[in-house]
């Protein structure tokens, strides 16, 4: 076996997002060699489809805000299925984030004072998310491959090579976490142009691939989502921590069907726009759950008032948490109420002036004009719910971003689990892999001075060679396509927004088969520019994800969040005390329950008791009331 390229490293970081990006310049910062390795092109990361701004609680607009609110809004918004310290870390690191992307050269919209805006978006008490017009993603990761370039330029200076402490390894898919002694000891993967192989050696490994959404027919996902580091990371005795969780955007574009499933940030909602069926009425009053009665209005006249007076009225019901408006969605669409592509309408054009809609909205407006010859100042877009995001991930301990089980490996952002509980805000994402990115980085770098690399052995690449090539050099016939389309049928129809045992098990079902299909893939031509080599792979990972996906649900007996069990349709107090995890033992997803991570007294005393009634069970109320952890 002959390797093409071999690299040597202190940390490689998988990604090249805004997590990964982030994870990048701390642990340069520290002092390492940093690999980054990117699917695709260097700045195309799915951090830019994040449009409406980025959380974080700096009270610019409303000075009640702090981390104390932001926290119990985060808390909320998952069904206090979180782990309570990453939520705990993200609300009261959030601004220093924000603040750090201002110093290295990110450009916020401001308020009439010159602070930082921030505006309203669902599930948030105030207006809190920092935002770039709709472009905010974008901004991050402008300012983050700036920040990445300003290193290597003053490396460039120090030590005569702008690439000798952090390079960039774009268009490479990585297909292996190598292992040695039971630690991570590199990776293993191939140029996506030419199919020629590529170890890198590193004792670190930082997870930052994103999301999952291409294992669903209708996705907001670019076509990187394929759940690469989820797969990685399992296979590398990693543990998936509640992948049942898929979040739904509520408001994706349905027509024309070419751009079907493009992302409409929620922005538009939370800048006045409104939700109406196929009978011109806004139908979400009638979607507002218990819990949320008390915090949203209950009729139009108030919902209005409210982005004028915030402080005596309650917000309008378009403004829920994304899972409450995607199933209110759906439950229209299903009961004939949709619009004539089946979704929904979402009207922005009689709430602002068109010159503020194009300024305020600027992507949006010229997303419609140009991809679907819609001018959202004049009507109103055709929306549904898209698969967006993953609450689940890989179970990581939240100080320092180290994976469960496998010491050296880290993961941060879309890929890691636990911080957004069982629903994400909308604008947690973009924090989240800054605050997560930045300790992921300093984790590794702790890890990396405190253990010395081992050697990948010859058995190790043979083996990770021999399964790269399997495409390649096996004798079955299967289309990569073919069996792609099927899978994307399989979770549609069976593992989507409702979800019940019968059609679980079907799944299941269907999904072994998949499986057993997936082995005889065949990659016909070359190794050069060759897509069908690179679906064979993504398809193998996106058949554990969704095998995870379709476990996690059936098992969960409840509905909480993203996820929505006809048979079982209300929150169970019981299965709030435990987390799902998904291992891989080569040929099968096992899913067990764990204990989810009791919250320490000071954080509850935080909400109501009455609150707290609805989330938790007679025995943990007696024990918060009484003083315990």
């Amino acid at each position: 076996m002959s390797i093409v390229e071999k690299h040597k490293y202190d940390v490689v970081v998988i990604g090249a997002g805004g997590a990964g990006l982030r994870a990048a310049v701390e642990a340069r910062e520290a002092g390492l060699r940093v690999a980054i390795i990117c699917k695709s092109l260097f700045g195309k990361a799915h951090t830019v489809m994040a449009e409406g701004g980025v959380s974080a609680s700096m009270g610019n607009v409303n000075s009640d805000d702090n981390w104390m609110v932001h926290f119990r809004d985060t808390m909320r918004g998952g069904k206090f299925l979180n782990h309570w310290r990453m939520a705990e870390l993200h609300a009261k690191e959030s601004p220093d984030r924000v603040w750090e992307l201002e110093t290295w050269g990110a450009l916020f919209d401001r308020t009439a004072e010159g602070k930082i805006s921030q505006r309203n978006f669902g599930g948030h008490q105030f207006p809190r998310l920092a935002h770039v017009g709709d472009r905010t993603g974008l901004e991050l990761i402008r300012t983050m491959q700036q920040r990445i370039v300003a290193m290597q330029q003053k490396d460039a200076r120090d030590h005569g090579d702008a690439e000798s402490f952090i390079k960039v390894f774009a268009e490479l898919t990585v297909t292996e976490i190598l292992k040695e002694s039971g630690k991570v000891a590199g990776t293993y993967g191939y140029w996506r142009e030419n199919g020629n192989e590529v170890v890198f050696e590193a004792p670190a490994v930082i997870l930052a691939t994103g999301g999952i959404g291409k294992s669903f027919k209708v996705t907001s996902n670019s076509w990187e989502g394929t759940g690469d580091g989820h797969a990685l990371a399992v296979k590398a005795g990693g543990r998936l921590k509640d992948m049942e969780f898929v979040q739904f955007h509520p408001t994706g574009m349905i027509w024309p069907p070419s751009v079907r499933g493009l992302l409409v940030t929620e922005s538009v909602r939370g800048d006045g726009g409104v939700l109406t069926n196929s009978e011109g009425k806004r139908f979400m009053f009638n979607y507002i759950p218990a819990v949320f009665k008390e915090m949203y209005a209950d009729n139009e006249a108030e919902g209005d008032r409210w982005y004028n007076d915030q402080a005596n009225n309650r917000r309008p019901p378009e403004l829920l948490p994304r899972d409450e408006v995607a199933r209110a969605i759906n439950s229209e669409v299903k009961a004939g109420r949709g619009s004539p592509h089946g979704g929904v309408f979402l009207d922005v054009s009689k709430r602002m002036p068109a010159d503020v809609i194009k300024k305020k909205l600027p992507s949006m407006w010229h997303q419609f004009k140009e991809l679907a010859d819609v001018d959202i100042t004049l009507t109103a877009m055709e929306v549904g719910p898209t698969c967006h995001y993953v609450m689940g991930g890989i179970e990581v301990e939240p100080d320092t971003a180290a994976a469960a089980g496998v010491p050296g490996l880290f993961a941060a952002g879309e890929v890691a689990g636990g911080m957004h509980g069982s629903n994400r805000l909308g604008g947690n994402s973009l924090s989240d892999l800054l605050v997560f990115g930045r300790r992921a980085g300093a984790g590794a770098a702790e890890y990396v001075k405190g253990n010395t690399g081992v050697s990948v052995s010859d058995a190790t690449l043979k083996g990770a060679s021999e399964r790269l090539n399997a495409p390649f050099t096996g004798n079955g016939d299967e289309n990569p396509y073919t069996l792609h389309a099927a899978l994307q049928e399989v979770t549609n129809d069976l593992v989507g927004i409702i979800r019940t045992r019968t059609e679980l098990e079907e799944a299941i079902v269907k999904l072994a088969e998949l499986r057993a299909r997936a082995t005889k893939v065949k990659a016909a031509g070359g190794r050069e520019f060759n897509p069908g080599f690179h679906l064979a792979h993504d398809l193998d990972n996106m058949l554990i994800v969704s095998e995870c996906i379709a476990r996690s649900a059936l098992q969960r007996e409840e509905s909480r969040g993203g996820h929505t069990r006809d048979d079982f349709p209300k929150m169970d107090a019981k299965w709030r005390q435990v987390n799902s995890i998904s291992t891989w033992d080569g040929t099968k997803v096992t899913v067990v329950t764990q204990k989810l991570p009791s919250m320490p007294k000071e954080l509850f005393d935080l909400f109501d008791p009455h609150e707290l009634e609805k989330y938790l069970t007679p025995e943990e109320m007696s024990a918060v009331e009484g003083g315990t952890k």
